[in-house]
């Protein structure tokens, strides 16, 4: 209010500062100068301003939870901004395949999580690390079946921490980029759309999360990425999530350890974070988003031909990403909060692949989900259940037991009788993959059924030899695009209304 109040009174100001000129006056070259510079300086302040700033992107809606409570950023945006801001993007369509009730008998996103009476929540700190491009492809200990058995990968430390962990043998990201990745995990919302939700015309919407979730519970929560602030939005969207604070390059503020091109190097941010969250008051929900395996895949000089190059350009600052979080957990097993946190260890999505299986549209989402809890042997051993990104919510909710209803597009992977899948959705193709089988349906019907557990390499379509199945599996991928495409439109993402 203050900057537009400026703005009209400088208006003003420069207006009755004109002289009017008659036509029949000649112009001198003074006066063209004087007015071509008035108009540089007021058109270029007026951007200025529209765009947001010095920002590294324009102002979108979901930069309205920056200044004021999520729940009330729809007020924040008046109608002209709102079109401009969405004039360009596709809408979803508001598919009807079924019946509502015969939709939610298939996939309901409502989720009850099965506590008995008995069962008190259990207040334990929650760290969900999410790397930068980790490809499962790239620990050791996850794929015995490359080199014969020889192949090493680029995690020792993973390696090691996955021995103590329980580690889900067939783990897929919701999508292809980390502005995906990231309500996939926080808010157990895949992209299914065009757009991402963090950049789409629904971003105002009120969404689902685990910060505003565990706030009911008394958690504090905070959002940890040591890139420049307004990186792809993370902070606009961290606060529209309710996330209580964000830690960024600004408030790391020591230039010292920037890496030239995206932020601060992992190793020292991550042990930034730790120290930060040992300041807070237990219990703590941390979301921590690493940076120094993107492109150009920068390490600190001092640790030069210290990690193995592999075959990818991506492979060393793999090796460095896993030395920091080595360094990380050193640094938390001597805090006193290290006993009681349950650690979960994801990608925000897969990156560069060698090997023929990851660059199929299967193993091309496979990702690492790694829960680990110091000496809890229920977080122990493979766990094969098919999973996806979207199931750490419900998974985290169940384990701690939280009792009361959410909207997640995900299930736990410790309840045996919920439907267990992975969805995602690329150039106007969803790709369900579920009991065993990979179907790939166009909206309107199935174009591809693969066995994937005779068939990784996808060479065999299923889809005219195995209707049974096929139909199966439209019906379920019909059915959950129903319901999100519905709540997406009807601003309806955390209604735990039927």
């Amino acid at each position: 209010m203050v900057i537009a109040a400026a703005f009209i009174v400088s208006m003003v100001f420069l207006y009755r500062k004109t002289k009017q000129v008659k036509h029949t006056q000649i112009k001198t070259v003074k006066h063209f100068l004087l007015s071509l510079l008035w108009f540089i300086l007021i058109m270029g302040s007026s951007l200025f301003i529209a765009r947001g700033g010095f920002r590294l992107r324009p102002l979108s809606m979901i930069n309205a939870g920056e200044y004021t409570n999520p729940q009330n950023a729809p007020l924040l945006v008046n109608t002209p901004f709102s079109i401009f801001s969405t004039i360009e993007m596709k809408s979803l369509d508001d598919r009807k395949y079924f019946s509502n009730v015969k939709a939610r008998n298939i996939f309901n996103p409502i989720v009850q999580n099965n506590v008995s009476s008995g069962e008190s929540f259990r207040h334990l700190n929650i760290i969900i690390i999410i790397v930068e491009s980790l490809s499962r492809e790239y620990i050791g200990s996850l794929n015995h079946d490359i080199g014969n058995g020889n192949y090493k990968g680029y995690t020792p430390f993973l390696d090691s921490l996955i021995q103590h962990s329980m580690v889900m043998e067939h783990a897929f990201s919701n999508g292809k980029r980390s502005i995906e990745g990231i309500p996939s995990v926080a808010s157990g919302l895949p992209s299914l759309m065009n757009d991402a939700y963090i950049t789409s015309m629904f971003s105002g919407n009120k969404v689902n999360s685990l910060p505003l979730v565990l706030k009911h519970e008394g958690y504090t929560s905070a959002f940890y990425h040591g890139g420049k602030n307004g990186t792809m939005n993370f902070d606009a969207y961290a606060k529209m999530a309710g996330f209580d604070a964000y830690y960024g390059k600004n408030e790391y503020n020591n230039d010292k350890d920037f890496d030239g091109k995206w932020g601060i190097y992992d190793e020292e941010f991550l042990q930034y974070a730790a120290n930060t969250m040992t300041k807070t008051k237990p219990p703590f929900f941390s979301t921590i988003f690493t940076l120094s395996s993107h492109h150009p895949y920068t390490i600190p000089p001092k640790y030069k031909n210290q990690f193995p190059k592999g075959t990818l350009e991506i492979h060393e600052s793999i090796g460095y990403t896993d030395h920091a979080l080595k360094e990380f957990f050193h640094t938390c097993e001597h805090l006193p909060w290290f006993d009681s946190t349950l650690f979960v260890i994801t990608a925000d999505h897969s990156s560069l692949a060698y090997n023929s299986y990851y660059q199929n549209n299967l193993g091309t989402y496979a990702i690492p989900i790694i829960y680990y809890m110091h000496n809890n042997p229920q977080m122990q051993g493979i766990n094969k259940t098919i999973t996806q990104q979207a199931d750490i919510l419900p998974s985290l909710l169940d384990f701690v037991h939280y009792k009361d209803k959410y909207v997640a597009f995900g299930s736990s992977v410790f309840d045996s009788a919920a439907p267990h899948f992975a969805i995602s959705y690329l150039n106007s193709s969803y790709q369900l993959i579920k009991d065993g089988y990979v179907l790939q349906f166009n909206g309107e019907k199935a174009t591809a059924l693969y066995d994937i557990t005779n068939d990784r390499l996808l060479q065999n379509n299923l889809l005219l030899s195995n209707v049974a199945k096929a139909h199966e599996l439209e019906q379920f991928t019909k059915a959950l695009i129903q319901a999100y495409n519905q709540r997406m439109l009807q601003n309806k993402l955390s209604d735990t209304h039927e």
